[in-house]
Order: structure tokens, then C-alpha cells, then sequence
């Protein structure tokens, strides 16, 4: 089975990648641990691949830019004229620089050593049961969320949910759910924490594309455009139907679902790849 996947062309492989990244980017369930495991099961490796890997979450940003264009629009329109959405703006960018600096100053070191199978199943599991504790913590919680609406949001608040994201730098552990979770944690309610998460993760993945991109250009070619185009068209529609999805879930539900698929799902890969069931590369 494991050999049909290799064998696929990778046209067809930039389409399952492009839904993966869709599909999880914005679930705390870790886009980049499941692109990482996904590449190796297709036998997608090297340096484009983890490029491709990258670039691709492009689609999911403009996915978001897409579901969120009046706040956005307004916020643009607004930014230096209105309080309100000057404010938005200066949070978001207080919010993204704490990843963008400690990613510019570790990022080589925890691609060399980190971005495997084994380390990210070991992160499934720890952030499967953070977010577990954090559920439990919420439930137990005797008053209400101290922040119930994204523009009472303070810049403090908003650098703490910067250096909470900047946690999903170790991959495995969720951009979305690192930021949501320390929001629940700081006093944001949990439709709150997830709607900044969405916003936050523009600069955070533009920012993260244009520099992984411009960094590799030398490994890219003209043959490569129907590879990219293509997942980045495929993630756009998967990260947009899982943007309109999560905004009705959240509602309702908590992230309690989201922590047993991570703790099952990172087992799954430490027993298959310790009893050699399979063969996890790199």
C-alpha cells in the first residue's frame, strides 16, 4: 500500500497535500505535523518538498483573507482614522512578532532537528494533552471569559498571544491551537481566541511563505508551476470550507475531539514506527 502512495504522480500528491494543509491549518491539530507526516507516507522529501510544504499555506491565508474581507476591508479603510480599527491592526502586528523574530533566529536549527516523524507524534501527544487540561481548566472555571469580544482585546493580551503562538514553532504543535488555547488560558473566551487566531495567522503565514520562498528560489523552476498552482488552489478551497466549519463548532463545542485525535493519531505513529510497521523517513 505504502508503495502506491510513492508511486503516485505528483500532481496527484500536490492535491492531498494541498487538502491536508486546508483541512488542518486552522484546527489545533497541527498543519505542518501533518504535511511532514503525509510527505513522508507519499515519499515527498528533500528541500522543495518542505518548500512546497510552506508555500502552500498561502492558500489557507487567502482563505481567511477571503471569509474575513469586510473586517478586513474596514480595518484597512479604517487604520489611522478609527480607533477601533487601529487598534485591530497594532494587536495583530504585536501579536506576529514574537514568532516572526524567534523564527528568523531558530528556525534552521529546529528544521534539522525536528521536522521528523517521531519529534512531531511526541508533540501530537504532549498538545493533545495541554489542550485536555486547558478544557478541564475552562469547564471548572467559576466566571465568565474576561475578554468575550475581539475589540476589547488589550496590547498586552495580544503580545502574550503572540509568544503562545510562537510555541508552534516546534512542529506537531498547532499554529491555531497554541494561539487558541493560550488565549482560553490568558481570559479570551473561546470564540474569541479562535476568531484571533484567524486574523493573526495572516502576517504569520505570508510572512513565513515569502521568506521560506525567497530563501530557496534557487531550487525552483518554471516546471514547477502546475505542482504549486496546484496546491495552493487545493488548499484555498479546503481551508475555506474548514474556516466556515470551525466558526459554527466553536460555538458549541470544545477542542476536547481535537485532543484525542492528536494523542491517538501521535501514538499511532511512535508504535508503527518503533515496531518498524512503518517506515517513517525523514
Amino acid at each position: 500500500m505504502f508503495e502506491l502512495l510513492v508511486a503516485l504522480p505528483l500532481l496527484v500528491k500536490a492535491v492531498i497535500l494541498g487538502i491536508v494543509e486546508g483541512l488542518t491549518e486552522f484546527l489545533p491539530i497541527s498543519s505542518t505535523g501533518h504535511l511532514i507526516l503525509a510527505s513522508s507516507l507519499l515519499g515527498f522529501k528533500g528541500e522543495k518538498a518542505k518548500l512546497f510544504s510552506v508555500a502552500i499555506q498561502t492558500g489557507a491565508m487567502v482563505a481567511v483573507i477571503v471569509y474575513f474581507r469586510a473586517r478586513i476591508g474596514a480595518t484597512v479603510a479604517g487604520f489611522g482614522r478609527n480607533r477601533r480599527d487601529t487598534r485591530f491592526a497594532i494587536n495583530v502586528l504585536i501579536a506576529f512578532l514574537p514568532a516572526a523574530v524567534l523564527g528568523l533566529l531558530f528556525a534552521k536549527s529546529i528544521k534539522q532537528h525536528l521536522f521528523s516523524p517521531v519529534p512531531v507524534a511526541a508533540a501530537f501527544i504532549v498538545g493533545g494533552l495541554v489542550i485536555m487540561w486547558a478544557e478541564a481548566r475552562a469547564a471548572r472555571a467559576s466566571s465568565a471569559p474576561r475578554i468575550r469580544d475581539i475589540d476589547d482585546l488589550a496590547p498586552l493580551d495580544a503580545l502574550k498571544l503572540g509568544l503562545a503562538q510562537a510555541a508552534a514553532l516546534i512542529p506537531g504543535t498547532s499554529r491555531s491551537g497554541a494561539t487558541i488555547i493560550g488565549g482560553m488560558l490568558f481570559g479570551l473566551s473561546r470564540q474569541v481566541a479562535t476568531e484571533f487566531s484567524f486574523f493573526l495567522a495572516i502576517p504569520t503565514l505570508i510572512g513565513a511563505g515569502a521568506y521560506d520562498t525567497w530563501k530557496h528560489r534557487a531550487l525552483l523552476e518554471w516546471a514547477d508551476l502546475p505542482l504549486f498552482s496546484v496546491g495552493l488552489m487545493v488548499s484555498f478551497i479546503s481551508a475555506l470550507a474548514c474556516v466556515h466549519w470551525l466558526m459554527r463548532f466553536v460555538a458549541t463545542h470544545s477542542f476536547v475531539v481535537f485532543a484525542w485525535y492528536r494523542i491517538v493519531f501521535g501514538a499511532v505513529v511512535l508504535i508503527t514506527a518503533w515496531t518498524g510497521l512503518v517506515s517513517w523517513a525523514d
